[in-house]
């Protein structure tokens, strides 16, 4: 198996979408992304079975997706701050 694949890109995303719009907290982040990684353990499908490599290899990739989300987010909440606007009327 290789250690990035189509679920790979998947993860990224997911994680990106994720730390932008919806969580910031890095313990829940950690406890979502390797919590997953253990339940995959026991599911029977084919999907979750892969190598110990491709599992660390998930949670990195869902790390650099959620680091990218919240660098997002904070970007955006400074150019945001730093507009002006005019009042209308």
């Amino acid at each position: 198996m290789t250690l990035l694949n189509i679920w790979s890109v998947g993860h990224f995303i997911q994680w990106t979408i994720i730390g932008r719009y919806f969580l910031e907290n890095r313990y829940l982040f950690w406890i979502l992304s390797i919590g997953w990684e253990v339940i995959e353990l026991g599911l029977p499908f084919e999907f979750a079975i892969e190598s110990w490599e491709n599992k660390l290899s998930d949670v990195i990739i869902n790390t650099i997706g959620f680091h990218f989300g919240n660098k997002l987010r904070k970007n955006e909440t400074i150019n945001f701050s730093t507009k002006q606007y005019r009042s209308i009327g």
